[in-house]
């Protein structure tokens, strides 16, 4: 399967452009944020960076400051489940594009995304050593009070692969069946 090759910021027509199941990479600039930035964010803080057309990744990167600046030393995916309660207000106030995380959202959430227009990028856990290789700088970090949860502004170059797991067409490829499994589960 080949893969598809994105640069930030993406463009509608970037995003629309993707089906459940695709291969991607990001180069340009991809935003860290967490439960608390989301927080900041939906009670009407804003960010001193423009989010629009952005991509967001659910990471809280482990860092090391050096003599030449800011070096990722780990910079693994959190579960994007845990912010859905948050996750459609977030997108619509910021207009951004792509989310990356490990584990997928919600059903609700996902069709949401859909409707916005932003696509959900799952990045497998346990790379954190593989993600941060593909950080060539951090350009700045927004709301360093926040600590690990900080708003981290990442230069990175290939960063991924990950599978496009929302569409914007709807499709959810962690969107919950009924299987027989389920049905047993409910009888017990």
């Amino acid at each position: 399967m080949k893969v598809k090759r994105l640069t930030t910021p993406l463009e509608k027509g970037d995003v629309e452009s993707l089906r459940c199941g695709d291969l991607v990479t990001i180069s340009g600039r991809v935003i860290t944020a967490r439960d608390k930035v989301y927080s900041r964010v939906i009670s009407g803080e804003k960010p001193t960076i423009d989010l629009r057309g952005g991509v967001i990744y659910h990471c809280g990167p482990l860092a090391k400051l050096t003599t030449q600046g800011w070096r990722i030393i780990s910079a693994g995916p959190t579960t994007s489940a845990r912010m859905d309660s948050m996750q459609t207000d977030f997108i619509k106030l910021t207009g951004v594009r792509a989310l990356i995380g490990k584990g997928g959202v919600g059903d609700k959430v996902a069709e949401d995304m859909a409707k916005l227009g932003c696509i959900y990028l799952a990045f497998t856990g346990g790379t954190g050593a593989l993600a941060a290789s593909q950080v060539k700088k951090v350009e700045k970090i927004i709301w360093r009070e926040l600590g690990p949860e900080a708003i981290w502004v990442l230069r990175v170059q290939d960063f991924g692969p990950m599978v496009v797991t929302v569409d914007t067409r709807g499709k959810n490829l962690f969107k919950r069946q009924n299987r027989p499994t389920d049905k047993i589960k409910n009888e017990r």
